[in-house]
């Protein structure tokens, strides 16, 4: 509930800050003195980068990463292994599995897991792409890595149904990656050696 005593413009300031991640509103209020604080040095800079993002950054056509230029930056790369497809639910995860330098191929987020008590199925993801990149020349192995959940385990199960039928190898990451672990939250490592485990779906 917003406070009488506090402005217009920064309750704004406060409201859309408590809507990131892991900000409450007390969270979001500290934040927000802190930007004030700091305007020249944080807030501004923070402010123009926000808007550079929000008119350049966009989904990669081929793979779903975010980038200013499309194909991204993956996409392009000559060096990666255009025969493996590793699978992600989120850019997160791609950036953490980068983080391992556990994948030598290129990537496809799906853009979230399937969920029927949320409502999300497969017209909501981008798996009709990933369909189609499975089918082409010259890929050969689909890695499947997906969370350790029950929404994970959903999605892995209906893409390798789905992806049988296609002339390639689908892989999952090893059961290194703890039950109910986020990929985004482990540690290199642990990333890495479940990369290298990976066994057939």
């Amino acid at each position: 509930m917003p406070a009488a005593n506090i402005g217009p413009e920064l309750q704004r300031l406060i409201d859309l800050l408590a809507k990131l991640p892991g900000l409450g509103p007390r969270s979001a209020k500290r934040a927000a003195l802190y930007l004030l604080k700091k305007r020249d040095p944080v807030m501004r800079p923070l402010a123009f980068a926000l808007g550079d993002a929000a008119d350049k950054v966009k989904a990669c056509a081929t793979c779903g990463n975010w980038d200013s230029i499309d194909p991204c930056a993956i996409c392009a790369e000559n060096a990666r292994d255009p025969a493996i497809i590793c699978v992600v639910a989120d850019v997160g995860d791609l950036w953490a599995l980068e983080r391992a330098g556990a994948n030598k191929g290129r990537y496809h987020v799906l853009g979230g897991l399937l969920s029927p008590l949320d409502g999300v199925g497969p017209n909501d993801l981008n798996i009709g792409n990933l369909i189609a990149r499975a089918a082409t020349a010259p890929v050969r192995e689909i890695v499947l890595a997906l969370p350790s959940t029950v929404d994970g385990q959903t999605t892995a199960h209906y893409l390798a149904d789905h992806l049988v039928a296609k002339d390639v190898i689908v892989t999952r990451l090893s059961q290194g990656v703890p039950v109910g672990g986020e990929l985004d939250y482990l540690d290199e490592g642990t990333l890495a050696a479940a990369m290298k485990a990976r066994r057939p779906a």
